[in-house]
């Protein structure tokens, strides 16, 4: 039965003082991929110790400092792995792996004998302390949760010491941190600290994970904020986030985390992980990206980053994934359409120096995205967006009145199909509308004579020569084709363009004609200014014929 009342709100924090709402992150945080245990348990099909490597070898090149690299006392392959990474010198100067283990003694001597010849690494122990877990799981009151706890520490001190050639960083958990009480909190984390005794020098990070996300985000900031001022070793710490997103929420919770004093965030590559997944590092790093912060990772090659995140995690990335997801930046609306071809054309002319453009958050370049994906034409899109195309992959640039007439012409194709149109598809329907002619109606020669103010135009094609007069030569051939056809022509609109600089540059020209209330359109090409328009107005003219000729049959 779904029935709300089976559940009760979460509990907010007195923290009547909160300082995290007025701070803004200007530099990123350190980060720390779990994606090769936290994320790698959660998948159907665990990673192979050569998809591990591969792995790995990628969140080194994004620029990742500390990894956790698995679970070595837990399972084979992660041994193997931890083995494979120190044996084979795989493991840079500047990268710190991290490993998880849990609060006991056989689980934490193995650990330290997988790390046997580090030069540095990370072990993160954890026990978990909920009120859930205290009283439903375990069976133990506080005192009972905090000596787990404490002799785990214990036990991390005395097995490093038997190691003194590696520089050891030790992590502890109060796992399920958001569902404790935030006094015992401090309190479990305090004695683990007082047996680290981190002012003397040993590194120590203590981690606050979301192990299933509860509240909104700002209950997780102000528990952070009163963890943080309450620590009693704050100030030789770091503080860690590990949050997940069972509400939708971790990245934001994460963000408001950093805010509210944390240090340091776990999380994996597209967010992968238990349940609805971990904190996605590519959306909390391109989040600081886009607000002019470094986020001290490169994130500019995402299609290579989502075809390994593929192939290791045997997951599909969603299309519609923040930042990196196939469709985020591509329009199919006509009027997002319009705005990102007008904004992108503002931005180039001024050359503004920060990135302003309707509709795209960033550059879709910065990160390996090309712009033939940003527009894409369905029977939703408009004119904008159709005259992009054209513009983007064929620069064919098109007066505003023909963006309407193009429009139209793809419009009906998309309908008809019920898909989405390729640039190439709207390219051949571009020609077949508006640009090629039956050979009847090429021109072949033509001579212009000027006397006063009359313009005399002689038109030869194949098979006829028309000659006209008017005010210029365009007139002058539409009266000439209106005698010869017995019917009435008017110049609705007319634009023409040079294609480059200097005596060899083609014209296009493009013209709308009304002939007898029949409205034809057309596109001509050609080697000089006075060829083009003369070839558009019997090509637009060639349409109307063959319209009347079907209307006739």
């Amino acid at each position: 039965m779904f029935d709300h009342r089976k559940y009760r709100p979460f509990p907010a924090i007195q923290l009547q003082d909160r300082t995290w709402p007025d701070k803004q992150i200007t530099t990123a945080p350190d980060w720390c991929s779990v994606d090769l245990r936290d994320g790698n348990q959660a998948l159907i099909n665990p990673m192979s110790v050569e998809k591990k490597t591969e792995l790995f070898q990628l969140l080194v090149k994004l620029g990742f400092k500390e990894i956790e690299v698995g679970f070595p006392a837990a399972s084979l392959p992660d041994y193997e792995f931890m083995r494979k990474l120190i044996d084979e010198a795989l493991i840079p100067d500047d990268v710190t792996i991290q490993v998880l283990v849990q609060a006991r003694e056989e689980l934490i001597k193995r650990t330290f004998e997988s790390l046997r010849g580090a030069k540095r690494a990370v072990v993160h122990v954890y026990n978990s302390t909920s009120t859930v877990q205290r009283e439903q799981v375990f069976g133990l009151d506080c005192d009972g949760i905090t000596a787990i706890a404490v002799q785990g520490a214990k036990w991390l001190k005395e097995y490093a010491a038997q190691h003194p050639n590696t520089e050891w960083t030790f992590q502890y958990s109060p796992e399920s941190f958001t569902g404790t009480e935030m006094d015992y909190a401090i309190e479990v984390c305090d004695a683990v600290i007082d047996v680290w005794q981190p002012q003397n020098g040993q590194q120590v990070v203590i981690n606050l994970p979301s192990t299933v996300e509860m509240s909104t985000p700002n209950i997780f900031a102000d528990q952070v904020e009163y963890f943080c001022r309450n620590l009693k070793g704050r100030q030789h710490v770091r503080i860690c986030l590990h949050t997940h997103n069972d509400r939708g929420c971790a990245v934001a919770a994460a963000e408001l985390g950093v805010m509210a004093g944390a240090d340091r965030v776990e999380g994996t590559l597209m967010g992968n992980g238990e349940r609805t997944g971990n904190m996605d590092i590519i959306t909390m790093g391109m989040n600081l990206y886009s607000q002019g912060v470094d986020p001290k990772l490169d994130f500019s090659n995402i299609p290579e980053i989502i075809a390994t995140v593929e192939h290791c995690n045997e997951l599909p990335v969603p299309a519609r994934h923040p930042w990196a997801g196939e469709l985020v930046y591509t329009a199919f609306s006509g009027s997002h359409q319009d705005a990102i071809r007008k904004s992108m054309a503002y931005h180039a002319d001024r050359q503004l120096p920060h990135w302003e453009v309707a509709y795209l958050p960033i550059d879709p370049m910065d990160i390996g995205r090309e712009y033939d994906a940003v527009v894409r034409i369905n029977s939703q899109s408009g004119k904008g967006g159709v005259a992009l195309v054209l513009e983007r992959d064929y620069n064919i640039e098109l007066p505003k009145w023909m963006h309407i007439e193009l429009s139209k012409v793809v419009q009906k194709a998309t309908e008809q199909t019920g898909q989405e149109i390729t640039p190439a598809a709207i390219k051949t329907l571009y020609d077949e509308s508006f640009v090629d002619v039956e050979q009847p109606w090429v021109v072949s020669g033509y001579n212009i004579h000027t006397d006063a103010d009359r313009v005399t135009a002689q038109v030869r094609t194949a098979d006829a020569a028309f000659e006209g007069q008017g005010a210029g030569a365009i007139e002058a051939l539409c009266a000439a084709l209106s005698k010869a056809h017995q019917c009435e022509i008017k110049v609705q609109h007319f634009d023409e363009y040079a294609l480059g600089e200097g005596t060899t540059a083609q014209a296009r020209a493009c013209v709308a004609l009304d002939v007898d209330g029949e409205h034809c359109c057309a596109v001509a090409v050609a080697s000089d200014t006075s060829a083009a328009p003369l070839q558009a107005i019997l090509s637009a003219f060639s349409r109307s014929q063959i319209s009347a000729q079907a209307a006739a049959a």
